[in-house]
């Protein structure tokens, strides 16, 4: 995963795409996963629905497009290295991240063979792909502002510049204000937070104690 990765494409709904390959039914779901977790909770409430079917070969991974650190699979029964190992492969060249793909098969009678298999597996996750509803995900930092009672208007006011919107606000012997803000966007915005309250703005993360320069 780049650094720079700040923003990607999540799927928007669950998305079904059928294909049917030499009378056998190739049925790909494609679902919203940002953890493992939720990912295998997807498979085995397809497996509940759907008993029947022959196999529910799946695929998931449960980060940004292509990052490795949290993805699995799973041939289900088909021989090994034809099913989930082609279904991750397509979904880690693929532009959208925190996915799982789950392809049902239901056996037709003619047998595809290791090779016709994987084609089969390929082609199931790479069309559903193709169709699949996206939406914008966008990693926000969460950020606590720590301001002197006169410099409040002044970054109130820069918030709203940023389209910032404020969590909350608690009114003590200082003003602080709890925001969440586009991880790409933050050095720019505290940089202003600082230059408009002439450094009186103390500023803490949630992932860094202290984001002040």
């Amino acid at each position: 995963m780049s650094k720079t990765t700040h923003r990607y494409l999540i799927p928007a709904q669950v998305h079904l795409h059928e294909i049917e390959i030499q009378k056998s039914r190739f049925i790909t779901r494609l679902a919203h996963a940002p953890t493992a977790e939720d990912a295998r909770n997807f498979v085995d409430a397809l497996r509940q629905q759907f008993p029947d079917a022959t196999h529910h070969c799946w695929a998931f991974v449960a980060g940004p497009p292509g990052d490795s650190r949290s993805v699995g699979m799973s041939d289900d029964g088909e021989p090994s290295g034809t099913a989930g190992k082609p279904m991750l492969t397509v979904l880690m060249h693929s532009e959208v991240g925190e996915i799982v793909a789950v392809v049902t098969r239901y056996f037709g009678g003619q047998k595809l063979g290791t090779g016709g298999l994987v084609r089969a597996y390929t082609q199931a996750v790479q069309d559903a792909l193709a169709t699949l509803p996206t939406q914008e995900h966008v990693i926000t930092i969460d950020v606590t502002i720590e301001a002197q009672y006169p410099d409040h208007g002044t970054i109130e006011r820069l918030l709203q510049e940023w389209e910032i919107d404020i969590e909350s606000t608690e009114y003590t012997d200082k003003v602080t204000m709890h925001i969440k803000v586009p991880d790409d966007r933050w050095e720019g915005l505290r940089k202003q937070i600082i230059d408009r309250s002439a450094g009186r703005a103390h500023i803490l993360g949630t992932s860094d104690s202290d984001l002040n320069p």
